[in-house]
Order: C-alpha cells, then structure tokens, then sequence
C-alpha cells in the first residue's frame, strides 16, 4: 500500500531531547523549552505543559445542545461553551473528569457517554490535548455553588442546527464548543457510527497516552 492509499492520519515522531528546561512554573502548565536533535539538526523550542482537559457536549431528547458563557480573562469576552475542565486530579480518568465537570458546571449527569472527538488546541505551541465526549440520556443533579468565572454562568439550550450556523457564521469562537458542534453534526448524519467508546485509551495524550498510536 502507498503512502496516498492509507487512510489520512497524523503520524507519531520522537525526536531526541537534548536539554529540557521549565522557564516558569504555573499554576495550572508550565512554561517550558526543549532543545530537540531533529534529522540531526539541534533548535530550541518553548511551549506550555499543560495536563490536558476534556469537554461535554450534552445533547437532550430534542437535538438541543447545552451551552453555558462564562468570563474568559485572556480574550476579554463572556464565550458560549460547551461545559469543559482540566485533568488536574491526579489519578482521574478522563471520563470521570467529564462526568464531573458536567455536573459542577451544568448540574447535569448523563446515563449514555460516548466519544466523540479529539484535538490538539495548539500543536505549535502547546501539548494541551482535549478529549470531548457525547452525553446522552440526561438529568438534573443538585446545584453546586459556583465560583470566580463560573459564579456568573449562563445556561442555554440551543438546537443542534442552531449551533452549527453560529460557527459557521463565526458568532461563537470556543474551540471546543466548535469542534464538539461540527463533529456532532457530522456523526449525526453518518446515523452516530462515528461514536467511540467513552473508556477508550488515549494513545495521544502526552501523559495519560502509551505512545503507541
């Protein structure tokens, strides 16, 4: 099989690092710079370690998606989001971490996950790793007290469809919500055969990941 007959994907490369520095420890990721022999070339390069995170596109019985806006410092504006969170508990599986952020920040819980899609936010710049799953079969849980960024939160029940032309139409940016949104749209049409196993591996991960892709 030629390389134009397989199917398109990424491809995994491990370059050798030379020197690893951490230029600032955050809070959350850390700042860091590798010196990498790549093809027998040495350069640096500075990119945020980050833990990874997962997001929920909730979906009801009416093909309305949950959307939530909440104050985002950095761009300055209040975004429509899919309810999303860090893996920053040490130990927690990726879909616990879901189900959790979907209870905290939506008060909802879901009796159907699935996977649904994946992403690196900024290969160039960053490890940050996303996992964003599909609940189903939802249900109100009791309220959680609220915060910071979240103790303002909005909710809104949107059509599916609905959404999809607010990211066509550009009037919404979060990347999750637009990769959850499209993706959603898309497995919908293909009757959700898409979906994948909510406790699948995450070979990608840089941390929870085998290397093994």
């Amino acid at each position: 099989m030629t390389e134009v007959d397989r199917p398109l994907s990424d491809e995994r490369a491990e370059s050798a690092v030379v020197k690893h520095e951490v230029l600032h420890e955050g809070r959350v990721w850390d700042l860091v710079a590798d010196t990498v022999d790549y093809n027998g070339v040495q350069f640096t390069r500075e990119y945020l370690d980050h833990p990874g995170a997962v997001a929920v596109l909730a979906l009801d019985a009416e093909d309305r998606v949950l959307l939530i806006r909440q104050y985002r410092h950095p761009v300055r504006a209040r975004d429509w989001e899919i309810p999303a969170g860090l893996l920053d508990e040490a130990g927690e599986p990726a879909l616990d971490a879901a189900k959790r952020e979907l209870a905290e920040e939506a008060d909802l819980a879901a009796d159907r996950w699935d996977l649904l899609s994946e992403y690196w936010t900024t290969p160039g710049g960053s490890n940050e790793a996303i996992r964003i799953y599909l609940a189903r079969d939802l249900r109100d849980v009791p309220a959680f007290d609220r915060f910071d960024e979240e103790a303002d939160i909005e909710k809104r029940w949107v059509p599916l469809d609905e959404a999809v032309t607010a990211v066509l139409d550009r009037r919404i940016q979060n990347p999750s919500t637009i990769n959850g949104v499209l993706s959603a749209s898309a497995s919908r049409a293909l009757g959700w055969t898409t979906l994948g196993d909510a406790d699948a591996p995450w070979p990608r991960h840089p941390e929870l990941g085998d290397g093994a892709w």
